[in-house]
């Protein structure tokens, strides 16, 4: 039996052994609890999506559920807890419906500065059954709301602001919230649950955060493109969560490229996408994990105020055996991004470093990419 299997039997047998003791506290026809505060918005079925609060069946500070940003050294049993542990009410709504009790009572948790004590009725007694596999990210129990009811919500003053702010168009509604030092996985949220922009809809979980990583991560290449190039080659290393990255960096204009690994049955498949200061020019193939790990790195890049080429290898190793989102290649490339990194001579010496750490070598991450075409490729901006 692989590492993988193993290790998801290890944290589902945990989980039975919890309801075994609690289990009348996930597999009921209400709850009582406090939300983290966490909304969700699903894609099935689209445009009627499934849509409600995450509510734990406990009262208090559960702010660390559903707060990435705080989970940095927690390990991958930890974080699949986390989700299991919050009970995901829905009720069936169109993308368009931005408005009425139910959404606004929604837009109000999601703009709480604190956990909301949520009192849930669902039609019938959610059920306990989960399914951990190597493909889509852990939840909870599910139930349908019959009833909702919501207490002692307190607005963060920037975000209510903002929501407020209609003429404002979604991208700079996205920013401004990231300016004033709203945490991602908040304004991911607040983008999901239709609070921001001109034109509102409601946007699946994680399209919102793919869209938000995007745009944030753009605005922030625009300033780069202005800096000087960096003189020397970087490589830093970070690994999490059964997760191994490699980022180099290295004199020339902005050019990114991010290549990932993976095991299936044995088998090493490998994806990638890349772009020049033009943005990316081709509907990308690792989306989700190429525009958090470009968030990542380019956040590095404006505090230094330097400009450079960046290449980011990741690793996914079978002891994550259970995805738990793009989130952690964000905060992995953040983390990498805090150690010291090593200096190189060459770039082929900081490749050859940044292949170290892994057990794929430097000729095999370099076939797969288009770094070198890339590199050779003058772009029209260096005869300027």
């Amino acid at each position: 039996m692989s590492d993988s299997q193993n290790i998801r039997r290890a944290i589902l047998a945990k989980w039975h052994e919890n309801l075994s003791k609690y289990g009348n506290l996930f597999s009921s026809d209400s709850i009582s609890g406090s939300s983290p505060p966490s909304v969700f918005v699903g894609s099935y079925n689209y445009p009627k999506v499934f849509v409600g609060p995450m509510v734990p069946p406990i009262h208090g500070d559960t702010s660390l559920l559903d707060n990435p940003e705080r989970w940095a050294g927690k390990s991958l049993e930890e974080i699949v807890n986390f989700r299991l542990n919050l009970i995901r009410g829905i009720q069936k709504v169109s993308i368009h419906q931005t408005e009425g009790r139910y959404i606004e009572n929604l837009q109000e948790i999601t703009m709480s500065s604190k956990p909301t004590d949520s009192d849930l009725q669902f039609t019938k007694t959610t059920s306990t059954s989960i399914s951990l596999d190597g493909e889509s990210a852990p939840f909870g129990p599910i139930g349908e709301i019959k009833s909702a009811k919501f207490y002692g919500t307190s607005a963060t003053k920037s975000i209510e602001k903002t929501f407020y702010d209609k003429d404002l168009n979604a991208q700079d509604a996205v920013l401004r919230l990231y300016n004033s030092g709203i945490d991602i996985s908040k304004i991911q949220k607040c983008f999901s649950i239709g609070m921001l922009g001109q034109k509102r809809k409601l946007v699946p979980t994680k399209w919102s955060i793919t869209a938000t990583d995007d745009i944030i991560s753009k605005s922030l290449t625009e300033e780069i493109l202005n800096y000087p190039l960096i003189d020397s080659y970087k490589v830093f290393t970070y690994e999490h969560l059964g997760n191994s990255f490699s980022v180099v960096l290295f004199p020339h204009r902005w050019i990114y490229e991010m290549i990932e690994a993976w095991y299936s049955n044995g088998v090493l498949g490998f994806g990638s996408d890349f772009e020049d200061a033009r943005g990316i020019n081709h509907p990308p193939a690792i989306a989700g994990a190429y525009f958090a790990a470009k968030l990542g790195v380019t956040e590095y890049l404006v505090k230094n105020k330097i400009q450079s080429g960046v290449i980011i290898l990741r690793e996914i190793r079978p002891e994550y055996a259970i995805p738990v989102g793009v989130w952690q290649i964000r905060e992995g490339i953040r983390s990498a991004m805090r150690q010291t990194p090593i200096i190189s001579e060459t770039f082929d010496d900081a490749l050859t470093l940044a292949s170290k750490k892994m057990s794929i070598s430097k000729p095999e991450w370099i076939s797969k990419g288009n770094i070198m075409k890339l590199i050779r490729q003058k772009t029209i901006a260096d005869f300027f």
